[in-house]
Formats: C-alpha cells, sequence, structure tokens
C-alpha cells in the first residue's frame, strides 16, 4: 500500500494481528486517533497508526496501563522514563509476591492448622517496615525501661527483616514477633535488665568469669566435684547477693532462642549457646548454697 493510504479499523486490525474489538478501543482511548472518516461515517488511519498500535501492544505486554500508553505514543513521556517506573514497580510486586510465597512456606513449616493460624501467620509476616519496627520498639522499651545505658545493647537486638526474606527469615521473624509480645518474656527481659546495674558478673558474663566457666565444663569438672570450688568462689566475689536467681533468668531458653532468630533474620553467625555454662555454673552453686536457717549440715565452699 501506498504510505498515504488510508486505513480502515479492520485493515489496522489485519496488519497488526489484534483483535478489531482492541484496535477500536485504542482509538476510542486516542492511542491511535483516526485521519478522517469515510462518507459513510467509518473511521480511517494513516500508516503511523500501525507504528503506534505495534507499540502499544508491547507496552500493553509490559503491563502499562492505557493512559500511561497514550502518553508514550504521543511522546508526552519517555520510553525510558516508563521503563524504569515500570520495572521499579515490578520491583515491588515480586518483592510482595516473594514475601507471600515465603510465608505460605512458612505456614507449612509452622503446621499452622486453622486459618486463624494462618491469618495470623500472615499479618505478623506483613507488617510494613515502620510496623515491625514500632513492634520491636515497644517489646524493648518494656524490657529496658528507655535507659541510656541499654541504648547499645537494644540496637543490638532489633531484628531488620529484609527487602526479599527468606521462608527461613520470615518464619523467624513470626516466631520473634510472638515471643516479643509475650508478656512473661517481656518481664524476664525487665528483671534481667534491672539486675544488671551494679553487678560485674552481670555486666561481665562474656569475660573472664564466663571463660572460667566454659573451661571448667570442656574439662569434665562436676559442678559438685572440688575442683569447681574455686570458680564458684570466684564467682561469689563478683556477685554476693542474688546470682542464682539471675542466672535462672538468664538461662532461660527464651532468651536464647530470641537471639538464635534475630541471627536468622538479620543474617548473622548462629550464637554459640550459653546454656552449658549457664547450666554447669546453677547446679556448682546450688551444689554450695547454704541450707536454711536452724536447718542440719555446714555449708560448702
Amino acid at each position: 500500500m501506498h504510505g498515504d493510504a488510508l486505513h480502515s479499523i479492520g485493515d489496522l486490525a489485519r496488519l497488526t494481528g489484534l483483535p478489531v474489538k482492541t484496535v477500536r478501543l485504542y482509538s476510542d482511548r486516542g492511542i491511535v486517533p483516526p485521519a478522517d472518516r469515510s462518507p459513510a461515517g467509518y473511521r480511517r488511519y494513516t500508516a503511523d497508526a500501525v507504528a503506534r498500535l505495534e507499540l502499544a501492544r508491547t507496552l500493553r505486554e509490559l503491563g502499562l496501563d492505557l493512559a500511561t500508553i497514550r502518553k508514550v505514543v504521543d511522546r508526552e513521556i519517555s520510553v525510558p522514563d516508563v521503563a524504569a517506573a515500570h520495572a521499579e514497580a515490578l520491583d515491588v510486586q515480586i518483592r510482595v509476591l516473594l514475601l507471600r510465597r515465603a510465608v505460605l512456606l512458612a505456614t507449612v513449616k509452622r503446621g499452622a492448622s486453622t486459618p486463624e493460624e494462618m491469618a495470623f501467620v500472615h499479618r505478623l509476616a506483613r507488617l510494613s517496615a515502620d510496623e515491625r519496627t514500632r513492634l520491636v520498639d515497644e517489646f524493648l522499651g518494656v524490657a529496658f525501661g528507655g535507659r541510656e545505658a541499654f541504648a547499645g545493647i537494644a540496637r543490638t537486638m532489633t531484628p531488620e527483616l529484609p527487602d526479599e526474606p527468606s521462608a527461613e527469615q520470615v518464619e523467624a521473624w513470626v516466631e520473634l514477633a510472638e515471643l516479643a509480645q509475650d508478656p512473661g518474656f517481656q518481664a524476664l527481659m525487665r528483671r534481667l535488665a534491672d539486675q544488671h546495674d551494679g553487678s560485674a558478673l552481670r555486666r561481665d558474663l562474656g569475660g573472664e568469669i564466663r571463660e572460667r566457666v566454659a573451661q571448667a565444663v570442656a574439662a569434665g569438672i562436676a559442678p559438685a566435684a572440688p575442683e569447681a570450688d574455686p570458680v564458684v568462689a570466684a564467682v561469689r566475689a563478683r556477685c554476693p547477693h542474688g546470682l542464682l536467681e539471675w542466672l535462672e533468668d538468664a538461662n532461660d531458653p527464651r532468651r536464647e532462642r530470641y537471639l538464635r532468630l534475630l541471627a536468622v533474620i538479620n543474617g548473622w553467625p548462629e550464637p554459640e549457646s550459653a546454656a552449658p555454662a549457664f547450666d554447669w555454673l546453677i547446679h556448682a552453686i546450688a551444689e554450695r548454697r547454704e541450707p536454711p536457717s536452724g536447718g542440719t549440715g555446714a555449708p560448702r565452699g
């Protein structure tokens, strides 16, 4: 056909392979405006309409809406600008789909048996970054009372779920969020924080004392054995009051579970378990505990 020949909607449909209904829709929306009308009132188009339809079809297959397509074909906005904006939108959709997939896999792994439990898992997993931060901040506020001395510790206990979390990270976040909202766990962490002040041992469990306890455990020294006496004496010298009760709180499995979940969420190495050292020290101190007033037997150690 000649370049100046006019085409009917049927011609455009044949030339582009698009349905007549689609060509008519694009014409109605101004994407392919008619150049003229026949004496009978039928729309007529120039050869430029074929190129516009081809571009419109490509952009539509990429997911753009008709209003944006019209701006592109009219050159009100550039193709690279549209492509960049659409790619960004697709990134968001991909993250949403990955999160949904992770939620489903986490639900399967947790064995959620009721619709309510699945909805709960889904709600926790879909919290926005701000909502997750608020939930954790509330927990840390209860645990540490907003005291400046614990600001550094609070930062190390803050989970940061990535934009594209794995199923394992989503599952860890859901469990951590449940734990952070548990009043019993909140009270436990508050007791540990309250007892932290004024005790060199409590401020330095990762230092000399913990090393000595770890060496005793590694050497196979029984908590009740006489060889354990110097270790217990050193611990008591650092923290003479309320030690056993504090150790039992510090050895609560929920505390260690929180730290393990935190490591999964943040992509950190799995933390070393402190439970063997805590267990040993608790038993060693209990073995040497003074009997109640009026009781029989002499205190050990």
